[in-house]
């Protein structure tokens, strides 16, 4: 996996909302798109309805799965939130990591959380951080958010 994990800006935006609108509850759900950008959010329900831990079902799982293939989706990833700890893998999130090959996001509710959103790999009981790079569309291109900051500060000659 790469170190970094390539999101649309309004999707990043949608997670931080699912977790804002569950305070109560662990929110949880997968992440898909095309060309390795991710570009879907999936909301899922926590079935144990905990404030600490989460699961999808494997009956949703499976008809999740299902709609994101007839939709021509990737799975590139999952996210859940941590209510009231920081937005790191606890040991349960890397002991039931299932997916070696896509990035799990956490949200931390926590109102001293430097970065709300961050992404990892979690593979063999491994953890690295992934860079979380937004892209937006532009003119039918994408262009990072570092690449849309230059391209702003830069100012149209002869206008």
């Amino acid at each position: 996996m790469a170190d970094s994990i390539r999101i649309r800006a309004n999707i990043f935006g949608e997670i931080l909302d699912h977790a804002k609108s569950e305070p109560l509850t662990e929110c949880c759900g997968l992440l898909a798109g095309h060309d390795a950008i991710i570009d879907t959010i999936v909301r899922a329900r926590n079935s144990l309805e905990s404030a600490t831990v989460y699961e999808i079902s494997p009956k949703e799982l499976f008809r999740l799965f299902r709609e994101m293939r007839e939709q021509g989706l990737t799975h590139l990833g999952q996210y859940h939130s941590h209510l009231s700890s920081h937005n790191v893998p606890s040991p349960t999130d890397i002991e039931q990591a299932g997916y070696p090959d896509q990035a799990y996001f956490i949200v931390s509710l926590r109102p001293d959380a430097r970065k709300p959103v961050r992404a990892f790999a979690i593979r063999d009981g491994s953890v690295r951080e992934l860079e979380i790079v937004c892209v937006e569309e532009c003119e039918g291109q994408r262009l990072t958010q570092s690449a849309q900051s230059k391209a702003k500060k830069r100012k149209p000659e002869n206008l």
